[in-house]
């Protein structure tokens, strides 16, 4: 049996920082009220000239740079995004040609906010039936793009940015107990119009801009996380206080916080870059695992669970040792 295991991980934030208080006074908000609403204190905003496959490309060099690889050595590519350069093609493939790669499959994945947690688990199933050896498995978005910037419900929340893994096929018995040990993914399409765009290509042939039912999602992602965090804890015969570090997707501290005490889990031990990044979307949990590790958080034998609520609604977690 192979498993996936994660070898290399980078990030990239586009350089333009956007603090609470640059934020448009016409949105009747301050500092301190999205500090307490959401513990954010700022978010990084994409030129311009930069699309999602630049981000996404620059945090795979750093992973590939992160697992002492050559670009040539992977043969899969699955991007979590709901930001894509075009509708088509695939910005996964974007980003394959900008890395300088001849060959390899390069797929996106749109499960929203769940996106990287899909796409590890789309990745880590091909190298387990040996259809792929290594993978770049990235999250990479740009949602001020898509965001209104008169709602103050949601543009408050959200920023660009992109986080990437390097997930190599290990035979079981030589990864020394690391790799991917689980991993659950689920949708409730029911739920879809809470968390949605106003538009699409098929629907108003526009993007569209984003909407949130805020407290809907909140009850959902706190629920729906959980749950899914305490069946992979339960199908692993672990308990909560087994993991060492919890990264789930970086909505919201009170929705990070919630989770944690539901599972058991101390704050102590939840990954947290959202005051710095926003919620970044599919980018949120790679560019978290790769602060954990550059500040040295992240060891090698330590179990690290992850989870995510989307668009969809989508949702997911894994259990990996790291």
């Amino acid at each position: 049996m192979k498993r996936g295991v994660i070898t290399g991980v980078g990030s990239y934030l586009p350089r333009r920082v956007m603090l609470n208080a640059e934020l448009p006074a016409s949105l009747d908000t301050s500092d301190a009220w999205i500090v307490e609403r959401t513990g954010i204190r700022q978010r990084h905003l994409a030129a311009d000239d930069e699309r999602t496959s630049d981000l996404g490309a620059a945090a795979a060099r750093a992973a590939l740079s992160d697992a002492g690889l050559t670009p040539e050595a992977i043969d899969l590519i699955v991007v979590g995004t709901t930001t894509p350069d075009e509708t088509m093609p695939a910005t996964a493939t974007r980003i394959q040609h900008k890395l300088g790669m001849q060959r390899a499959p390069a797929m996106d994945v749109n499960a929203a906010c769940s996106g990287f947690v899909y796409a590890l688990t789309v990745a880590d199933s091909l190298l387990r039936c040996g259809r792929a050896t290594r993978a770049l498995v990235i999250g990479a978005e740009t949602y001020s793009r898509i965001l209104n910037w008169e709602d103050r419900g949601t543009c408050i929340l959200f920023g660009d940015g992109a986080g990437a893994v390097v997930l190599e096929a290990a035979e079981e018995s030589e990864a020394a107990g690391r790799g991917m040990l689980y991993a659950h993914i689920d949708a409730e399409g029911r739920y879809g119009d809470l968390l949605a765009t106003t538009g699409g290509v098929s629907a108003t042939k526009e993007a569209g801009t984003l909407t949130m039912q805020g407290r809907e999602i909140f009850r959902h992602a706190v629920a729906k996380m959980s749950e899914s965090l305490e069946a992979g804890l339960y199908a692993l015969r672990l308990r909560a206080e087994d993991i060492d570090w919890l990264v789930p997707h970086q909505a919201n501290w009170r929705i990070l916080a919630s989770v944690a005490q539901r599972v058991g889990i101390p704050e102590s031990r939840v990954v947290s870059t959202v005051a710095l990044h926003a919620n970044t979307s599919a980018a949120s949990i790679p560019l978290a695992l790769a602060a954990a590790k550059a500040d040295g958080r992240l060891k090698t034998g330590q179990l690290v669970a992850l989870a995510a609520l989307g668009a969809g609604l989508t949702w997911g977690s894994c259990i990996i040792r790291w």
